[in-house]
């Protein structure tokens, strides 16, 4: 049962680290020059969720005010806020999952007791 806690935990570390993402590129969409941050979740090597980030090397709108250029950021809203949901939805699976666990160890101290 402890490592089903650990998987759940791992996923909500996980996930909030993917919505942190998000969040944070969606913060920063009007900075000039600002580079979107991808979060990949994949495996550790003891098969528990982990987000990898990755700067994205796309270049922002080029921008010329007042005789000067300049790069807007590259973030793209309309990606962004699918990802914040699959995110959320992902927290809320893991918070589900320990919810679960720990009504059966509730019902197996109760058994034992």
């Amino acid at each position: 049962m402890i490592s089903e806690i650990s998987a759940s935990i791992s996923g909500l570390l996980t996930f909030g680290n993917k919505l942190s993402n998000t969040a944070h590129n969606i913060a920063n969409s009007n900075t000039d020059g600002y580079k979107t941050k991808v979060a990949t979740i994949t495996e550790d090597d003891k098969g528990l969720p982990k987000v990898n980030l990755v700067k994205s090397n796309t270049s922002g709108a080029l921008v010329e005010e007042y005789g000067v250029t300049r790069e807007t950021s590259n973030v793209d809203l309309a990606a962004e806020f699918p990802q914040m949901m699959i995110a959320q939805r992902g927290y809320e699976a893991n918070i589900q999952a320990l919810k679960t666990q720990n009504e059966v160890l509730k019902s197996i101290l109760n058994i034992v007791i």
